[in-house]
């Protein structure tokens, strides 16, 4: 047999008893829930940012970097609400290089799947806990969601994962919002298929029970860009394709209809720098279209302390998988959002 058991992973209940949330912060988490679910139902014209670094690798520097997006929320809450990206799980083309804190909790050691499992929900609980902000992580793997469940205001469906089944039925069973991202491809009726798909209640193992969900109705677009056949990066955020989207959703029977714009990745061709360019244009096309001011609900940007990244962990707060912008551009680049709204 080709599989060697290292340990038995304690189930969520016991997790969740080793390592419980307090009540204050659940009821803290509640709140911020209630005010980002209002942004997709369209009751709070307020605008949502999910930004943060590529990948959470050290704790006290993830801590430190939310802790300045904290003191930029109260400056801004009138028209902004940040989530961070608290990222513990990143898919890797190859399958080389970092996969994230729940695989290597220590960068200085080897891999230990228990461990990472035990410090991204201290992870989570610390930010809501020193900064007052709830995050945002990628559904890599459906069977880690009961171990985070109920620290996380904001989930995002990978471009790589948004075609499978077992992503999309347990993302109908969360209640906040969930982004689904176009896979890389760029066909957008696959993205689209699976936010159907997701606001339906299915039937399934989850949790190793039998359960049923009541759907997510606050499943929604996240566009990323696409690469052709040929390698090449093409973006999707442009006037042309908000409003292209707007008509595909207009022929779905969808609720909630929102996007997010993710201002990294195949959109920026893969050039860190060229995001706050990305994030103007975007809010352009949101002020001149009563359509796009309606669907575009915000933006998810990849940012850390440093601009760029590095191979290792050399300079704690500069990414070590794609590349960000750092703090001084992040923190000008928010007000500016700000101000154009």
């Amino acid at each position: 047999m080709s599989f060697k058991y290292i340990a038995k992973i304690p189930t969520a209940d016991e997790i969740k008893a080793l390592i419980p949330l307090d009540s204050k912060l659940a009821q803290l988490k509640a709140e911020r829930d209630s005010q980002i679910k209002r942004i997709f139902t369209g009751e709070s014209d307020k605008f949502l940012l999910v930004i943060g670094p590529c990948s959470a690798d050290i704790d006290d520097t993830v801590c430190e970097y939310v802790s300045r997006l904290a003191k930029i929320q109260e400056k801004v809450q009138d028209k902004i609400v940040i989530v961070p990206r608290i990222y513990t799980n990143k898919p890797r083309t190859t399958g080389e290089g970092y996969k994230g804190m729940m695989h290597q909790p220590d960068l200085n050691e080897e891999p230990n799947v228990l461990e990472g499992i035990k410090a991204i929900r201290k992870l989570h609980m610390r930010i809501i806990s020193e900064t007052g902000l709830s995050g945002a992580d990628e559904m890599l793997y459906p069977n880690n969601d009961p171990y985070v469940c109920d620290l996380l205001s904001y989930v995002a469906v990978g471009a790589r994962s948004v075609e499978n089944q077992q992503h999309r039925i347990t993302a109908s069973g969360l209640d906040i919002p969930v982004g689904m991202k176009n896979p890389t491809s760029g066909d957008i009726s696959v993205m689209l298929n699976s936010i159907k798909a997701t606001q339906m209640p299915h039937r399934f193992i989850y949790d190793q029970h039998e359960v049923e969900t009541s759907g997510n109705p606050l499943s929604h677009a996240i566009l990323r860009g696409a690469v052709n056949r040929y390698g090449k990066n093409i973006p999707n955020y442009h006037y042309e394709d908000l409003h292209q989207l707007a008509e595909d959703y207009a022929k779905r029977e969808l609720l909630n209809p929102a996007v997010i714009v993710d201002t990294s990745h195949a959109n920026s061709m893969k050039r860190y720098e060229e995001q706050p360019r990305i994030a103007h244009e975007v809010l352009w096309s949101k002020k001149n279209s009563q359509t796009l001011d309606k669907l575009v609900k915000g933006l998810m940007i990849e940012s850390y302390l440093y601009d760029g990244r590095q191979d290792s962990l050399i300079v704690p707060g500069k990414s070590i998988t794609d590349a960000c912008i750092g703090w001084k551009k992040t923190e000008k680049l928010i007000y500016q959002i700000a101000d154009m709204l």
